[in-house]
């Protein structure tokens, strides 16, 4: 089964993101307390473990975070997803509106490995259902669900 492996969040624009025990999805804003919330289209973003685990073996010291990302997840292939797909994440709810991003020139992964999976792996999501995400969280494709 899909599921959060860890949230993180930055109160500052620049700086990394840190593990936190949990996280807040506020609607039109994204995570309460992240420098990147906002009423746009990049307000939470995801990665997922299966993607930095292969950034590790050059990089094993890589964290939680260290892509700038506020949710990482085991389980689910993340980078095939379409724009427009729902995710139900614990309680809450978001939509998927980019894959991938530039990575900064300055990126220190891109210049300590050669290379990032954010710009192609990474995804960014709108909140369409407030509540709070914590690591174990279980991960499902709204429509995807198993019914009983």
């Amino acid at each position: 089964m899909a599921h959060v492996a860890s949230v993180n969040i930055s109160e500052k624009r620049g700086t990394v993101k840190h593990e936190v025990p949990e996280i807040r999805l506020r609607l039109r804003h994204g995570i309460v307390g992240d420098a990147h919330a906002g009423d746009w289209n990049r307000q939470i973003s995801l990665l997922a473990e299966e993607s930095i685990d292969r950034m590790r073996a050059a990089l094993p010291q890589l964290k939680p975070g260290a892509f700038a990302e506020n949710i990482n997840t085991v389980g689910i292939a993340l980078k095939n997803l379409p724009v427009g797909t729902r995710l139900r994440i614990g309680e809450t709810e978001v939509e998927v509106t980019r894959i991938g991003k530039e990575c900064h020139n300055d990126c220190a992964i891109k210049k300590a490995a050669g290379t990032c999976v954010m710009p192609t792996e990474g995804i960014f999501a709108v909140v369409v259902k407030e509540g709070t995400v914590r690591a174990g969280d279980a991960i499902t494709v709204v429509g995807e669900e198993v019914r009983s």
